[in-house]
């Protein structure tokens, strides 16, 4: 599943949950000792690789047999990034050029040891990691690692090439050659950015709503998803993904487990349904219904147990009983949470857009059904709507609606952070 490229350790409410993406130490020494001990059967193959770039970005993907793990570093005399992933080999001939002129100039693949394939990119310019993730197979596709590169200054990439060439030699047990510090004097250690997963809903077989002048939902949603992952990102305050970034048909199931599998800190599912009733009209935010316990219950049953949601929070010889107490408080907290961020998104909405009457609302919806991830589902209007319609072609309309969710995602993150007035959801 997709993995941020720059992330660590931190609770967040009742989940107390550990994030983890292993970064710059691998590239230098094996990612984890088991590198060294596992057998390269057991590992997915690299089976592909293309790199595309303009300008201002570029995008690595590698296909893959199966998920894996990986882990990101820069480099210095020549600038470049290199990605290793945990893999039995590589299964394609050597990688095409470059598709485009701009921020990468040549890469290669290759396997720097058993058990490791590395990917170096050679940078025309100071680039950093915006994002990277893997994904797992879906239809006739193949598991994948996706790593976009934008820009960067000189300074803070030198900066952390050598953050990466010191976390390394330490780890090999080399000693700096610099002064030691004065106590007290040291960093602290790097924060962690929440990760918010962005739904755009349907896609590929699934068109969704349609608007009398033939515009999809799919479509729709789509493009206020990347606009939307693009203005969260510039922010440096969060780590965003996408579940689908093309014309994509993924279940709803494939759509919770994305953000269940990678500790999502939030869920966010758009929509632009339609409605028999054409005069009804605005955005609205849902979270979900407080009586829809028997689909979350079937979803569990389904997917995994009830010990796999506390996993890492209780004892495996842990009573049922005790087990089943600790689940309903992670849901009540996730419910909690999501009606908190639905709140502070639709009061930065309301001064922008036509909202409807009782804009936060509470449906049933599958997607809002996760039991460890706060989750929304945001309405942007319908199409079934002529004036809605029109404001959802509208590049500045969307702007403005676009920069509201993104105040509101990031005041729903500020009052996590502050002593919280007890709220109910209705």
């Amino acid at each position: 599943m997709f993995r941020s490229a720059a992330c660590g350790a931190r609770g967040r409410g009742a989940r107390d949950a550990l994030r983890a993406v292993v970064m710059a130490i691998a590239l230098l020494v094996p990612l984890v000792p088991a590198w060294g001990q596992q057998g390269t059967a057991a590992l997915p193959d690299v089976i592909d690789a293309r790199v595309t770039t303009t300008p201002q970005r570029a995008r690595l993907i590698l296909d893959l047999s199966g998920p894996t793990e990986f882990a990101i570093a820069s480099l210095q005399d020549p600038n470049r990034i290199a990605i290793d992933v945990k893999a039995g080999g590589l299964k394609f001939v050597a990688p095409a050029d470059v598709a485009g002129e701009g921020v990468v100039s040549a890469y290669t693949v290759e396997m720097a040891e058993s058990g490791r394939a590395r990917t170096l990119l050679t940078l025309a310019e100071p680039a950093q990691v915006q994002q990277a993730y893997v994904l797992d197979a879906v239809a006739d596709q193949p598991a994948r690692l996706v790593v976009d590169l934008i820009l960067d200054t000189p300074e803070a990439f030198a900066e952390r090439a050598a953050k990466d060439l010191a976390a390394a030699r330490a780890n090999q047990g080399v000693v700096p050659e610099t002064a030691p510090t004065e106590p007290g004097t040291h960093g602290p250690a790097t924060a962690t950015r929440p990760l918010v997963v962005i739904d755009p809903g349907h896609g590929g077989v699934d068109n969704g709503a349609s608007a009398p002048n033939g515009i999809h939902e799919k479509d729709i949603t789509l493009t206020f998803a990347r606009e939307l992952q693009d203005v969260l990102v510039a922010s440096g305050r969060f780590d965003v993904a996408l579940t689908r970034e093309g014309d994509t048909f993924l279940r709803l199931e494939e759509r919770v487990t994305l953000a269940r599998e990678n500790k999502a800190d939030l869920f966010v599912s758009l929509h632009a349904d339609s409605f028999e009733q054409q005069d009804i009209r605005g955005a609205s935010v849902y979270t979900r219904d407080e009586n829809a316990t028997d689909v979350l219950d079937k979803v569990l049953a389904e997917s995994e147990n009830k010990r796999d949601i506390v996993a890492g929070f209780v004892a495996p010889e842990m009573r049922p009983e005790v087990v089943d107490i600790l689940v309903d408080l992670m849901r009540r907290q996730m419910r909690r949470q999501s009606y908190m961020a639905a709140q502070a998104i639709i009061h930065q909405l309301e001064p922008s857009v036509t909202l409807r009457r009782f804009p936060v609302r509470q449906a049933d919806f599958f997607v809002l059904q996760a039991p460890d991830v706060p989750s929304i589902l945001v309405e942007l209007g319908f199409l079934s709507n002529g004036k809605d319609v029109d404001n959802l072609q509208k590049s500045e309309w969307r702007e403005r609606v676009v920069d509201a969710l993104a105040r509101g995602i990031a005041d729903y993150f500020d009052g996590l952070d502050t002593p919280m007035v007890a709220q109910q959801a209705p």
